[in-house]
């Protein structure tokens, strides 16, 4: 196993890649059951989510959060499950927006529980906030998130955020063929002029519950093609290198639109992203199979020192690039891979 510089030059992989961005889910529990991610027929009632004792603490988090800036982190993004069902959210928002090196500070949420946070959390130091909104249609949206909530609680939320002095926010939409991709125009539309910035996401295959086929996958450019037909759009420059986003601007400057790629033109060649799980596991792929247990060493007598060699090894050797060699000819995936909610995706 090959260990940490003592000079401290960030790790980085065996495709050059160095580490950039930590996604950190605080918990696996979530109060929707998408289709795509959490099917109310394998997360029902009975459903076994991680104990309190399982799950990482906010001081293990932020323990890990500096370690990872050492190795050149600059980007944190809290996710889930849904992470606003921790109730103490804003007290780790404060810890991490208090770490210099942080250029930006993130959260994933579904939408619904935002009146209630939002205040707090730009108190507290977060930047920026993307919310998970998969249709504007009531019977389309409750089709997606098993029944569990409406357009109006997550625009409710939306709203609060906005009030809150957050701009600029990102809705994340994942588009699946047959599903949600005759809404796509009316969920444009509702957010043009708003300032906020729509992303249609290709259906990844994430974990094995979702029932992924390729014959699902609606591509960026087919997507591209229904917005024309009613708004000319211009494609942008990145602003970042290792930005996922192919983004473009409606000509009128009514606002942005991005495009994530995963399947029709993966960007595993820039990717710096590494994913803690709720329950201590260090992924480095969204589409894993095996992690490394990073909480049996924060629950140990393990120094700083040595959860940052075991990180920065991990690192090192590092050949992933799943969405790059996927065959993208095959009807399905049959591997098995850690799930979307378990790592934050």
């Amino acid at each position: 196993m090959r260990s940490y510089s003592q000079n401290n030059i960030a790790p980085r992989d065996t495709y050059n890649r160095p580490i950039s961005d930590l996604r950190v889910s605080l918990l696996d529990q979530c109060n929707f059951r998408c289709t795509y991610c959490m099917p109310e027929r394998e997360f029902h009632s009975e459903y076994q989510f991680l104990k309190k004792h399982q799950r990482l603490s906010h001081e293990e988090i932020f323990r890990i959060v500096k370690i990872a800036v050492e190795l050149g982190v600059t980007k944190v993004r809290l996710t889930g499950g849904e992470p606003l069902l921790d109730k103490n959210i804003s007290k780790l928002i404060n810890l991490i927006s208090e770490v210099k090196e942080i250029e930006d500070l993130a959260l994933t949420t579904n939408g619904v529980l935002l009146r209630k946070h939002a205040n707090d959390m730009m108190k507290a130091g977060l930047h920026r906030i993307t919310i998970s909104l998969d249709s504007i249609d009531e019977v389309t949206f409750n089709k997606m998130n098993g029944n569990r909530a409406s357009v109006k609680k997550v625009l409710d939320g939306i709203e609060a955020a906005e009030k809150a002095g957050f701009d600029k926010i990102k809705i994340n939409t994942v588009i699946q063929r047959g599903v949600n991709d005759d809404s796509i125009v009316n969920l444009l539309d509702h957010f043009r002029g708003t300032g906020h910035i729509v992303r249609l996401i290709e259906f990844m295959d994430v974990g094995n519950q979702n029932d992924w086929k390729m014959d699902n996958v609606v591509t960026a450019k087919e997507m591209l093609k229904i917005i024309e037909q009613h708004w000319e759009v211009i494609p942008l420059e990145k602003t970042y290198a290792g930005e996922v986003a192919k983004r473009y601007k409606y000509k009128d400057g009514e606002g942005e639109i991005g495009f994530i790629t995963s399947i029709s033109e993966p960007f595993c060649s820039n990717c710096g992203r590494v994913r803690l799980s709720a329950d201590g596991m260090l992924y480095t792929c969204l589409f894993a199979s095996v992690g490394t247990d990073l909480r049996k060493l924060l629950r140990s007598d393990a120094s700083d020192h040595e959860i940052k060699n075991v990180i920065s090894s991990r690192w090192l050797e590092r050949k992933d690039r799943y969405s790059e060699t996927r065959n993208n000819q095959t009807t399905d995936i049959t591997e098995k891979k850690i799930e979307m909610y378990r790592m934050g995706g």
